[in-house]
């Protein structure tokens, strides 16, 4: 779903991302983890752990503006 004008985005921290990674390596369901940490989209957890797989730790550094 595209995004509408005017929203607000929750942005997540990158101890978050990293702990949400290392939960799910452990073997953590997402749902779990998203209770746990408190994030609201499935599909987040997904990008990051594509992107953790994709570029290991460099994944969680803020890539925008560049």
């Amino acid at each position: 779903m595209p995004a509408k004008k005017g929203q607000k985005f929750k942005l997540y921290s990158e101890e978050t991302k990293k702990q949400a990674i290392q939960m799910k390596l452990q073997g953590k369901t997402h749902r779990e983890i998203m209770k746990e940490l408190n994030i609201n989209d499935k599909g987040r957890l997904k990008v990051w752990m594509r992107k953790y797989k994709k570029l290991g730790e460099f994944s969680f550094l803020d890539q925008r503006g560049r």
